[in-house]
């Protein structure tokens, strides 16, 4: 991994070199200073061990990480849990790629479980099948009538209309609109808060059931919602049941529609200059709404309401263009005070991340799951 991308095997320096800016600098690796075995508690380990790998892991979001060497860990917690025999916490600063990059760079190095040893299949990749005006059909033809044509040209407009409230929602979110105080929001100070890993597998098959004429990112945002209204009004006991509205932060890969196995063969290929790695994200504000349902599918009903709104605007490219403008003219710093006011006046980040399709293994033992996660922000 380290000879196929060698930003790895590299620190950031402010030397002055770059206008002020730190830069990326080649600095010699010792590998086993990044691989770490801890000393555990064998009692707790036989009596929990799956919370002894969730406390383990929460507290890797206390402890700083030495910037004089590349910024990746490997954590090696060698005991059996519920759902594996063993557990690597891979500890990476964002600075080296977002979701896309780090998995396809993980996926490079895993192999298939087959007898063939191939690398691990990713979905494959469709031209999106949504209703969004962006992705509306050919203009139609001239014997389709003037109503079909006055349809297609008013799904540009509603597009352009969309962006643009979209774009002064999250200019006003930067400047002053927050997201109401509930349990989910942080306190109100400067400390560091240690952070807690949890994950729940879902059965895929069971989300597809539901999916019907929405996608799964419809149905896993319903989901989402549902989880997050029940568990606030048990642990805050209110009876008040009208809707509240709070609004999550939605990072977008801005790459071409590539699938990720195209990724990995390129970088396999070692043609990492046609691979755009680093961190190449979009936004969008995606409200969630806390409320009670008599009818569980209510709340599918409602986020297929909104990505459906969501999907007939191009805020997640004007979002990305207009960070990348602002982060040459004024510089990092200023780039990252914004993202900080952004990340605290809403509530909680939502993202997701496709893996590979077939059982793969790392250095010859199976993977049974892959749980990403990120701190360090200002959100829960």
């Amino acid at each position: 991994m380290l000879a196929r991308c060698p930003r790895y095997g590299c620190i950031q320096v402010a030397d002055g070199s770059n206008n002020g800016e730190a830069r990326w600098a080649r600095t010699t690796v010792n590998v086993e200073d990044h691989m770490i075995v801890p000393s555990l508690d064998h009692a707790a380990m036989a009596t929990d061990p799956d919370k002894v790998v969730e406390d383990y892991v929460a507290s890797l979001s206390t402890l700083p990480i030495d910037r004089s060497r590349p910024t990746c860990e490997f954590h090696f917690l060698d005991f059996p849990t519920s759902e594996a025999a063993s557990t690597v916490a891979i500890r990476v600063h964002h600075a080296y790629g977002d979701g896309m990059s780090t998995m396809a760079l993980l996926m490079m190095s895993t192999r298939s479980v087959a007898a063939d040893k191939s690398h691990p299949a990713a979905p494959p990749h469709h031209r999106p099948t949504r209703t969004g005006a962006i992705y509306a059909t050919q203009r139609p033809p001239l014997s389709a009538g003037t109503l079909a044509f006055v349809a297609w040209v008013w799904s540009y407009l509603v597009l352009a209309w969309n962006t643009a409230a979209d774009i002064a929602y999250f200019a006003a979110t930067i400047m002053f609109l927050s997201d109401p105080r509930t349990l989910f929001k942080r306190a109100d100070d400067d400390r560091f808060h240690s952070k807690r890993f949890v994950h729940r597998s879902l059965s895929l098959d069971d989300v597809k059931f539901l999916k019907n004429s929405m996608n799964c990112n419809d149905v896993l945002v319903a989901v989402t919602s549902a989880a997050l209204s029940r568990y606030y009004f048990r642990k805050s006991g209110d009876t008040n049941t009208t809707k509240i509205c709070l609004r999550s932060l939605l990072p977008v890969n801005t790459r071409p529609a590539a699938s990720l196995q195209t990724y990995v063969n390129v970088i396999e290929s070692d043609k990492t200059n046609e691979v755009t790695l680093g961190n190449k994200l979009g936004y969008i504000i995606l409200p969630f709404y806390l409320a009670t349902h008599n009818d569980p599918l209510a709340y599918i009903r409602k986020a297929k309401k909104v990505l459906d709104r969501k999907k007939r605007s191009l805020e997640m490219v004007f979002t990305y263009k207009i960070f990348q403008i602002f982060m040459k003219v004024f510089g990092v710093k200023a780039g990252a005070s914004i993202f900080r006011c952004l990340f605290a006046r809403t509530t909680i980040i939502f993202s997701n991340m496709v893996g590979p399709t077939k059982q793969v293994e790392l250095c010859g033992h199976p993977v049974a799951f892959i749980a990403p996660s990120v701190y360090g922000i200002p959100e829960l």
